[in-house]
């Protein structure tokens, strides 16, 4: 099985090149990847088999270079996208360009190859902000230019559906340690400023809830989809493990962390909020032993080299 990665040296691609790597029944992975944003840890992976990786640089918007690196591809995970967190309300073409405009040269170019399956990686910021928990047969009502763009990017999607099998995968807000971690991540961010600042700081009342999943459980499920371990029909999934406000997050924080100081800006302010239902079609390609939040949160904190407050100031934050 030879796969291509649009985005492979990003965040959640780092770790799903690592995933199929050791899979024995994948000959090939392409990362397929322009470096945007400026991340390197993907070469510097001393976990990865190199006779298996090649990289290319690569626009989703160069449309003769897609249709040769999908020459003898079989599976394809487009994880390619410009992500802007909180609010990704800013550079509306940009988002244009590669989120919507940049899927359909994908989709047009798979149109014409030999490709069997192919990944999309979408976000549950299609839904927008809503009252009620949102479910896979929810309508959505992008708030934000990245919402909105990701949707125009599934409309071309969707014309794969016939032709091969095709996994929209609408996924919750992603956290958790990876060598290639976004620290624009709500909970990333926090846990960066804890141990390096000694405080977080919050947006809004905190009160807001979002749909939250580990960025091994994401992984596991991309990477289980190539497998057919549990074969799924074509179609439009969501993603997402534990509904959180940003003050539970908090509170969860503290106990690792019991000095933390929080700083809120805006408190005045109630921000948009999304819940989302576990998709229990997909759920089971989640596969990974149970483990809490905080134990997540600590694997995380014993990833950084140093803790430049707490242990500077002689106290030993809980592990």
């Amino acid at each position: 099985m030879n796969v291509l990665i649009t985005g492979g040296a990003g965040y959640i691609g780092n770790e799903l090149v690592f995933q199929l790597i050791n899979n024995p029944a994948v000959e090939t992975i392409t990362v397929y990847d322009n470096l945007s944003r400026k991340n390197y840890n993907l070469f510097l992976d001393n976990r990865f088999e190199p006779r298996k990786l090649k990289f290319v640089n690569g626009e989703l918007l160069d449309s003769r270079k897609l249709r040769k690196e999908l020459n003898g591809i079989d599976i394809v995970y487009h994880l390619a996208a410009i992500v802007s967190t909180p609010y990704a309300t800013e550079n509306s073409h940009l988002f244009e360009q590669v989120n919507h405009w940049g899927t359909a040269e994908l989709v047009y170019a798979l149109e014409e190859s030999q490709v069997k399956k192919f990944v999309y990686l979408s976000t549950t910021s299609v839904y927008g902000a809503q009252d009620e928990m949102i479910n896979a047969d929810t309508p959505p009502e992008p708030r934000t230019f990245y919402g909105s763009s990701k949707l125009r990017g599934e409309k071309h999607v969707e014309r794969l559906m016939d032709k091969m099998d095709t996994y929209i995968i609408r996924c919750g807000n992603v956290y958790g340690y990876s060598p290639s971690v976004r620290f624009d991540a709500v909970i990333n961010r926090f846990m960066f400023e804890v141990n390096f600042m000694g405080r977080i700081q919050i947006n809004g009342n905190g009160q807001q809830t979002r749909a939250f999943i580990h960025v091994d459980k994401v992984v596991r499920v991309l990477h289980n989809l190539s497998a057919n371990k549990t074969p799924l029909p074509s179609g439009i999934y969501n993603l997402s493990d534990q509904n959180l406000s940003i003050a539970e997050i908090a509170e969860i924080i503290r106990e690792i962390y019991p000095f933390m100081e929080v700083l809120y800006i805006d408190q005045h302010l109630v921000m948009r909020e999304i819940k989302v239902e576990q998709d229990t079609r997909i759920s089971p390609l989640m596969d990974l032993p149970p483990i809490s939040v905080k134990e997540e949160l600590i694997n995380f904190k014993n990833n950084f080299s140093f803790s430049s407050y707490f242990e500077n100031m002689g106290e030993t934050p809980t592990r």
